[in-house]
């Protein structure tokens, strides 16, 4: 049992006596080198990795039953096809999702810490025991109750990172709510095309936010918000500062009411498949998306990853600084952590706030075990120097996580040698909103093995990548590069886009059928390894945060004097991704400085100020196929420099395009040059 160490004692124990117990030869996967798979010893990575393509009933079944806490045990393991969409795990089973994140604690260590919040200014963490999360989490649970919530509604949560925003998040789970989180950057515009898209009956959020000392406005964005929503009902304030805030017909100071209702609230018996929550992201096309995520497949996906990925083990401090808007937040910050009863760290502020030595300074005080951050983060700190860093004791870390967009080189030397002092393992995951938890990262893994910069390296359990080609045929062998596709259904996965089961089936399942289509492309190496090389589709990557390039065009199209918009990525040193704008004016429009401002302020109110195009070129048309479809490939190639490359251009309605914008282009850079 050497090896299973590597995976976490506990867990690799449980995982050992599942393959002790199927006992059936280890059948060579695509992707694995024969010697790897012929070295396979039962209760090794190898051999579990194998059982779980092989045998996913024999693999998730009695994971799923030693795991978590179920009312009523479960009939089915598995009924999944890709070709219809339909995907249910451990059918018949009932239990609650939030009894499984703190009662069963609360019954065994009430005083141990549940939640660090780590506020916004330094210094002033407050820590929550599973008792008072549980307490707390009952009261806003009745006091959604008494406000006409019932099983099934839907609840939009409008909330920076706080304990009050995860007991939002489990109260909902408590009485069979469904929450969809809106991050708290959103704009007002953002929030309710998502409250109305799902139908919201409340929303919860505070009078104002904190970040990086300044304060935001949050319950003037839902004012303002709620106004285009007829569903909504109620709008539950809590307090973050003391200063007074509108207060109206709908509005509902919530600590106050939290204090009359009960500490006790009894569970809701969920099904395995009912839903647990919506999460919106973006689309290739321009509305975003609302995934929906079930009860048990989910959770019990978040908590083994989150065991198993970080080497997590009883007693650590778990430090995700991602935002509970995004599905890093829900699965590294919320669900995963609280299911293994860790202690997990809300981080509100920003990494250089109130300077670059912020993330140090903090895992110093909380005396962290496992960071897990975003690269654009890491590339901004590197840019201040090591000096920041080695100012702290970092002795507590044994484990460094990058999420969110495949990280560069340098960024992972950095964050290894100078942040890890080359003593921590660095786990660069990859994953998505749509598949719940993490994919691919270099653990678990057999007890000491390799792990290479900048790649996330191997499968998790039941993650059975394939690569395929333009045709559709699957790429097999090594040193080979294709579209990432997953060929078999696992736990955490999404189910379906909210009341849009086609574009579910159109956007994950068509363009390989039999397949779940990533939308990202990937390189397998020589040892069988998997480097994710980037999106294929118009999805850009902006400090970690995707966004459909249609969204931003949508936003700027609006205008009175833009008739045409392109937008696309392009690599940016901090962010990994920027957006660039090409804008198309009518004859008549005078003031171009004026409409371009008004082009930043339009995307910033429609969407959220990281979506604002760093570059806005102004050019007299775009380059367009015959049939009428822009060629954002010949727009990206122009402004990276890659002009003498632009391949087939036979398509192209007039081919002196290029020669305007590529003008229009060299007067920009000047005049950009000029002015610094």
């Amino acid at each position: 049992m050497a090896a299973a160490r590597g995976l976490g004692s506990s867990a690799g124990r449980l995982l050992g006596s599942l393959c002790r117990r199927s006992g059936q030869p280890v059948r060579q996967l695509r992707g694995v080198s024969a010697p790897a798979a012929a070295a396979a010893q039962p209760g090794s990575y190898q051999a579990q990795s194998a059982q779980a393509a092989r045998d996913p009933v024999a693999f998730w079944g009695p994971l799923a039953r030693d795991t978590l806490v179920w009312d009523t045990p479960y009939h089915t393991v598995w009924d999944c096809d890709f070709s219809s969409g339909k995907i249910g795990w451990f059918l018949g089973g009932q239990l609650n999702v939030s009894v499984n994140c703190l009662d069963q604690h609360v019954q065994k260590s009430p005083e141990s810490v549940a939640l660090i919040w780590e506020r916004d200014e330094p210094g002033t963490e407050v820590r929550i025991t599973y008792r008072e999360l549980l307490e707390t989490t009952c009261r806003l649970a009745n006091t959604l109750k008494r406000h006409g919530i019932r099983r099934g509604d839907r609840v939009a949560i409008y909330m920076p990172v706080s304990p009050l925003a995860v007991a939002a998040m489990l109260a909902c789970a408590r009485i069979g709510a469904v929450h969809t989180v809106v991050f708290a950057g959103f704009s007002a515009e953002s929030l309710a095309g998502r409250i109305n898209d799902a139908k919201c009956k409340v929303v919860i959020t505070f009078n104002q936010g904190l970040r990086g000392g300044r304060v935001v406005e949050l319950k003037k964005i839902v004012d303002e918000a709620v106004k285009h929503c007829p569903t909504i009902q109620h709008v539950l304030v809590a307090h973050r500062t003391d200063n007074k805030v509108h207060m109206g017909h709908r509005d509902i100071p919530l600590e106050q009411e939290m204090a009359k209702e009960d500490p006790v609230c009894a569970p809701e018996s969920m099904g395995s498949e009912d839903m647990l929550f919506l999460l919106y992201t973006s689309g290739s096309t321009g509305t975003p998306k609302g995934l929906v995520h079930t009860q048990a497949g989910y959770l019990l996906y978040a908590a083994l990853t989150h065991r198993l990925v970080f080497d997590y083990r009883p007693g650590d401090v778990f430090g995700c600084v991602a935002d509970i808007g995004w599905i890093t937040g829900h699965s590294y910050v919320v669900y995963g952590p609280l299911c293994n009863g860790a202690t997990s760290v809300l981080f509100e502020s920003t990494p250089v706030y109130p300077d670059a030595g912020r993330y140090w300074e903090t895992v110093q005080r909380l005396k962290i075990s496992q960071f897990y951050g975003a690269p654009t983060a890491v590339r901004l700190l590197l840019k201040y120097g090591d000096s920041w860093v080695k100012k702290y004791d970092r002795s507590s870390l044994r484990t460094l996580g990058s999420v969110g967009e495949p990280i560069n080189f340098e960024a992972w030397e950095w964050l290894h040698k100078v942040v890890g002092d080359s003593r921590c393992t660095l786990v660069d995951t990859w994953w998505q909103t749509e598949t719940g938890g993490i994919c691919i990262a270099p653990r678990p893994s057999e007890e000491g093995a390799e792990v290479l910069p900048g790649m996330a390296m191997r499968p998790f359990f039941g993650i059975v990548p394939v690569l395929m080609d333009e045709k559709g045929n699957v790429v097999e062998g090594s040193n080979v590069s294709g579209a990432l596709c997953l060929s078999q259904a696992w736990p955490g996965m999404a189910r379906t886009i909210y009341g849009d089961h086609q574009r579910f089936m159109e956007a994950y399942f068509k363009p390989y059928p039999g397949h779940y289509f990533t939308g990202d492309g990937a390189y397998r190496t020589e040892g069988g390894y998997y480097q994710i090389t980037g999106r294929m589709d118009d999805v850009i990557n902006i400090s970690g945060h995707r966004l459909g390039t249609a969204e931003i065009e949508d936003a700027m199209a609006n205008h009175p004097a833009v008739p045409e918009t392109a937008v696309i990525g392009y690599p940016h040193d901090i962010k990994g991704e920027a957006a660039f704008a090409f804008i198309v004016l009518k004859d008549n429009t005078s003031d171009t400085d004026a409409v371009v401002k008004e082009l930043r302020s339009a995307v910033a109110t429609k969407i959220a100020k990281y979506a604002v195009p760093d570059q806005i070129l102004v050019v007299k048309r775009l380059p367009k196929t015959r049939s009428g479809k822009v060629m954002r490939r010949l727009l990206r190639k122009i402004i990276t420099g890659r002009a003498q490359d632009l391949g087939d251009t036979t398509t192209l309605e007039d081919p002196s395009v290029i020669t305007e914008i590529l003008s229009a282009y060299q007067k920009y850079k000047s005049k950009q040059a000029a002015s610094q």
